[in-house]
């Protein structure tokens, strides 16, 4: 199935009608930003540390010396393969991978994986990740171990969470699903409205390829091998 075919006029007009919505659209995600800016927030403990390349390593100094902190989270599957690690999560991390803007505003971006730091450590290796990893496996400290992608605010030596989402709201982490929206076909996946006849497939089974993460297909024969 294609799209209907018309003139240049019937299209540009179609085109109109479509980005006035855009455009309320784009005004909205502004008010909620501006509402997002202004909500409260609440103390975390500092203190609590997660294991990283340098050791246990304390939220406080997460931060690196800045004042803000940007954190996503990634399963681990214990004792499992990488092709069998989490294909949403590698779908995530995979599209978000410099963090050099986030710092230029005083903001560093971090991984908290929920595997141990030494299971985890190859993986980042391979797939080739240069955000730090810091594994929050075992830990159980509100404003840490909950929450997907969460921010925080550095006063002095206090920590305070300011913001957290889970679910779509990570999807702000991953500009190939914004662009496959612009797109004729958008995602093709089943949940999607679109026209009957338009190819779909089951939500997310095409971050899978031949039984592995899609981007892992990039690592093999170039970097290591996950093999052992």
């Amino acid at each position: 199935m294609r799209p209907q075919i018309v003139d240049r006029a019937g299209w540009l007009a179609a085109r109109a009608a479509l980005l006035t919505r855009e455009k309320a659209h784009t005004r909205e995600g502004d008010a909620i930003a501006a509402a997002r800016r202004r909500l409260p927030m609440v103390e975390v403990d500092a203190t609590v540390e997660l294991v990283g390349a340098g050791g246990p390593t304390a939220l406080l100094d997460i931060f690196e010396g800045r004042d803000q902190l940007l954190v996503c989270k990634h399963m681990w599957h214990r004792g499992k393969d990488f092709a069998d690690q989490c294909r949403g999560c590698t779908a995530t991390v995979w599209n978000f991978q410099d963090a050099s803007y986030l710092e230029a505003r005083g903001v560093t971006f971090a991984i908290w994986c929920q595997g141990p730091y030494a299971e985890f450590a190859p993986y980042r290796e391979f797939m080739g990740y240069r955000a730090p990893w810091y594994s929050v496996d075992g830990i159980d400290v509100p404003g840490v171990s909950d929450g997907w992608i969460t921010t925080y605010l550095r006063v002095d030596d206090r920590v305070f969470q300011t913001y957290e989402t889970d679910g779509r709201g990570v999807e702000a982490m991953m500009p190939a699903l914004q662009l496959l929206d612009m797109t004729v076909y958008g995602r093709q996946e089943e949940w999607e409205d679109s026209p009957a006849g338009w190819p779909q497939d089951p939500t997310m089974s095409w971050f899978i390829r031949d039984g592995r993460p899609v981007p892992q297909w990039t690592r093999l024969g170039r970097v290591r091998s996950d093999a052992g």
